[in-house]
Parts: structure tokens; C-alpha cells; sequence
């Protein structure tokens, strides 16, 4: 088999681990699911949807330049729309990672320590804290599964790397 590019081995890595753990999650009971751990983002509920709809206002501005935002009054996504918002984002981020250069940027509303107001911001950032930020929360989630007696799945890139045709 060829082999992939780099930039999309680790993306590819990214969807799947996402997608691995979702469906795990899918088959919890709702009393599992509002399980939290302390120094975790929240709930395992919680943190699926705020780790999912981020990677989507992530790839949106690297795709589009804005930002996603979902309605204020929208309600949870339930498992089935986040598998498809996952999917969604992670192809997407597969198909764009490998032809962002370093050069290319995006404007955000920046509010850090103070100094607030437009910024650029390097794609290359957003690349990095899309992967960054879902491989946090997908380990905050594992630790609560540990807590519950549940078994996470192997999602390290062995675990990958055993899944796919890389061989």
C-alpha cells in the first residue's frame, strides 16, 4: 500500500481515535455518561460535545476563516451527529493539513491577559490545537472510563497502526 503523506497519517490518527472513543461512549448508560473526574473539562457528555464542536469551529476557520459557532439555544448533539460532525471535520482536516503553509494565517478575535482585538493567527497553530486539544479531552474521558470500571480502548498510534493497512 502507499504510504500516507505525514501531515495525513496524523490526522487520519486523529479521526480514528476520535471516532474509537465515540463509539465506546455510545454504548454508556446516561448515569455513566455524567460521570466527571476532577481537573477534567466535565462530564463525559460534556466534554464530548465541547471537544466535538470545537473541532469543528477549528476546521472551519481553517477551511473558511470564520469561526463555527452553534446556536445559543442548540441542544446537545446526540451520537450519531457526532460521529457525523467528527467525520465532517476530521476528512476535512486530513484533505486541508498537507496544503496549509506557513505563511497562511486567519484572523481571531483575541482576548488574552487583557490585550483584546484581531490577531493572525498561523494555521498551522489551529492544526496543532485541533490535535492537541482532542487527544487532552479523549484522556480525560479515558481516566473517567478507569474510574468506572470500564475499560478504555487502545487508541495510541500502535493501536493505529495495527487497525490499518500501513504494513
Amino acid at each position: 500500500m502507499q504510504p500516507y503523506p505525514v501531515l495525513n497519517t496524523l490526522f487520519r490518527h486523529h479521526l480514528w481515535a476520535n471516532l474509537q472513543l465515540l463509539e465506546l461512549c455510545s454504548t454508556l448508560s446516561e448515569e455513566q455518561l455524567q460521570a466527571s473526574a476532577v481537573g477534567g473539562y466535565g462530564s463525559i457528555a460534556d466534554t464530548l460535545q465541547h471537544m466535538v464542536r470545537s473541532e469543528r469551529s477549528y476546521f472551519a476557520r481553517i477551511s473558511t476563516g470564520q469561526p463555527y459557532r452553534s446556536p445559543e439555544d442548540a441542544p446537545p448533539l446526540d451520537f450519531a451527529e457526532m460521529a457525523q460532525w467528527l467525520r465532517h471535520s476530521g476528512e476535512g482536516l486530513i484533505e486541508w493539513a498537507p496544503t496549509v503553509q506557513a505563511a497562511d494565517s486567519v484572523e481571531i478575535q483575541w482576548d488574552n491577559g487583557g490585550v483584546i482585538g484581531p490577531i493572525q493567527v498561523p494555521k498551522a497553530v489551529l492544526l496543532t490545537q485541533a490535535i492537541n486539544h482532542a487527544t487532552e479531552h479523549r484522556a480525560q474521558i479515558m481516566a473517567i472510563l478507569t474510574q468506572l470500571d470500564i475499560e478504555p480502548p487502545e487508541l495510541d498510534a500502535w493501536s493505529y497502526f495495527d487497525t490499518q493497512e500501513l504494513r
